[in-house]
């Protein structure tokens, strides 16, 4: 009898089950277990990212120094499920080239472009790390502080902005203005405009537009106004020419004469050390340093790539190997930017282009 009640119960709760449609339930996870991803975990395949270099130094040396980053960023990405097949890096005929090819989307990713090439092509890409540099020994707001004839010198402190100076060379009269200035007389706006002066393109933050505004601050004038310019195609071009006497003076970066302190004897012929040759006329203030772009127009850019590239860049400049890749620019490392950072440059621009239209 129990047998036969036990079956009949068994058979009416199957029938209930059946007719509501009901189905033993999946266990509930205990909480803090882990969840399957949903999307997170799928690769990305892109065919090739494509990589422009500003061509601040010499275009064949920035190519050998950066040829084993392509396998760095391939690592870097590639841990973070993107897998690219190949990288084209290639460097820039100017900055403004550069510029132009991430506003059009022949590049992905700029690398090197100073604050001030940015916010003129800002229309065009977006910027995403801004790099950091070594601080300095000498950090001075006036030029005859650095003029100690001793070698400035890295120190243990990372730094997001740098210096422009404005240096004389050893010709006849660019040694005339730095005896004045090394006197602690200031010099007039005829004696710098008698020099002949070496200079970068328009959008170069060291090498125009933070003279330009040292100029008007003084003098109220700017590069612009000086009458005896030459654009020079590389730091190393307007270095070379500084020690062969074909121009006065120059604008550079504040560690440039650090970089280029060999070459001042082995390949410029000079008897006597940069740091001898050489005095700072004029010390601009604070820019913030370099950056890395990315196009508004590129085909592969979208914000999960943008997220990659920032851990990437940040990781590798974490590495000695890494920071040798981009050594000849001077960065040790990057730090996540955002285009507010820059708007000191974009006062700057403007400054620039009343300047020009005066």
């Amino acid at each position: 009898m129990k047998k036969t009640l036990a079956l009949l119960f068994s058979l009416l709760l199957t029938a209930l089950l059946a007719c509501c449609g009901g189905q033993p339930s999946e266990p509930t996870p205990p909480e803090g277990a882990a969840q399957q991803p949903s999307g997170s975990t799928e690769r990305r395949q892109l065919d090739t990212l494509r990589i422009a270099f500003v061509p601040s130094h010499d275009p064949q040396e920035i190519l050998e120094a950066t040829e084993p980053l392509k396998g760095m960023l391939q690592t870097e990405l590639a841990a973070q499920g993107i897998d690219v097949g190949s990288f084209e890096i290639d460097v820039g005929e100017t900055y403004e080239a550069v510029g132009e090819r991430l506003r059009d989307g022949t590049a992905d990713v700029g690398v090197g472009m100073p604050g001030g090439t940015y916010v003129r092509y800002d229309d065009g890409c977006d910027v995403i790390l801004t790099a950091t540099r070594d601080g300095l020994s000498k950090d001075y707001d006036d030029a005859k502080s650095w003029n100690d004839g001793m070698p400035t010198v890295p120190v243990d402190r990372q730094t997001v902005f740098y210096r422009a100076l404005l240096i004389a060379g050893p010709s006849e009269a660019g040694m005339a203005a730095a005896e004045k200035v090394n006197a602690g007389k200031e010099l007039t706006w005829a004696e710098l405009d008698a020099l002949n002066w070496s200079v970068m393109g328009t959008t170069s933050s060291a090498g125009y537009i933070y003279p330009s505004l040292w100029l008007d601050e003084h003098y109220g004038k700017g590069v612009a106004d000086l009458r005896h310019t030459v654009q020079a195609n590389s730091y190393s071009d307007a270095f070379a020419r500084l020690a062969a006497g074909e121009v006065d003076a120059l604008l550079t970066y504040a560690d440039a004469r650090r970089e280029y302190a060999d070459q001042w004897d082995a390949e410029f012929g000079r008897e006597v050390t940069i740091w001898e040759e050489t005095s700072v006329i004029g010390v601009t203030a604070g820019i913030y340093n370099d950056t890395v772009t990315v196009s508004k127009a590129s085909a592969v850019m979208d914000e999960r790539l943008i997220a990659a590239l920032q851990e990437a860049f940040i990781r590798i400049g974490d590495t000695a190997e890494g920071q040798a890749t981009v050594a000849f620019y001077g960065h040790k490392g990057y730090q996540r930017a955002t285009a507010s950072d820059y708007d000191n440059e974009r006062a700057a621009q403007q400054l620039i282009q009343k300047l020009s239209a005066s």
